[in-house]
């Protein structure tokens, strides 16, 4: 059976692969479906960089782009330690939109140092990257995954991370983790949290009202890793 203490996070020097995010993406898709919406679902092998890339190329960009996987945050400090160490520039970069990032299929590759083949994305989607798409047509992305909302602080420019890149390439809200996520209880969070907000509620309040019912719902044993680590930034 899915492993319900399962993070959405780097392990043991690999990207597992996760028993919930499917699910989720499925119940999600089925809940947009009713209300009459028009989704792409992309998961396994198919949830490509090159996919993901081709948002906002020909037309507008997708009104919700979902994404269920895993992702990294490496702060300065920790660069600045592994630069002769890390196997792949990710870990030691200088730029922080390079140090943070989405994992899609077949990544692992590219991460291990190994090479990729001509004309092949490496699967790892930076935050640099997304900030030269044009999302300015999506109303809500949604991160689901580890550490989505961490970034460098930088004194006079604030934080340098993906919520930086996808509100740069355009997005209007951006639901994002700032700890790692635990898988199940981030597909319940996220389920919970599409069910309101299509029911009717605006994006704040779903969230909100989410955050809430998780809350109640953990009490006791006071938990708040699941449910107090999403943040949504408009």
């Amino acid at each position: 059976s899915p492993d319900s203490t399962a993070l959405r996070a780097y392990k043991d020097g690999n990207w597992d692969q996760l028993s919930w995010t499917a699910n989720e993406v499925v119940n999600i898709e089925q809940r947009l479906l009713r209300n009459k919406y028009t989704t792409t679902l992309l998961t396994g092998a198919n949830a490509t960089e090159e996919a993901f890339k081709q948002m906002g190329k020909e037309g507008a960009s997708p009104r919700i782009p979902h994404l269920a996987t895993h992702g990294y945050f490496f702060p300065k400090a920790d660069a600045l330690k592994k630069k002769d160490a890390a196997k792949t520039g990710f870990e030691s970069a200088s730029q922080p939109l390079v140090r943070s990032g989405l994992i899609l299929a077949g990544a692992n590759h590219a991460w291990r140092g190994e090479s990729i083949p001509a004309g092949q994305e490496d699967g790892i989607l930076t935050a640099y990257e997304i900030a030269e798409m044009d999302l300015s047509n999506t109303e809500l992305v949604v991160l689901s995954a580890c550490e989505t909302g961490l970034g460098d602080i930088d004194g006079s420019e604030g934080v340098f991370g993906l919520q930086r890149a996808f509100k740069m390439a355009g997005a209007k809200y951006v639901l994002m983790s700032l700890w790692n996520v635990k898988d199940q209880k981030t597909y319940e969070f996220m389920t919970t949290f599409y069910n309101l907000w299509q029911s009717g509620k605006t994006i704040p309040e779903a969230y909100q009202e989410t955050q809430s019912k998780m809350r109640t719902k953990y009490a006791l044993p006071f938990a708040p890793r699941n449910w107090a680590g999403f943040v949504l930034l408009h």
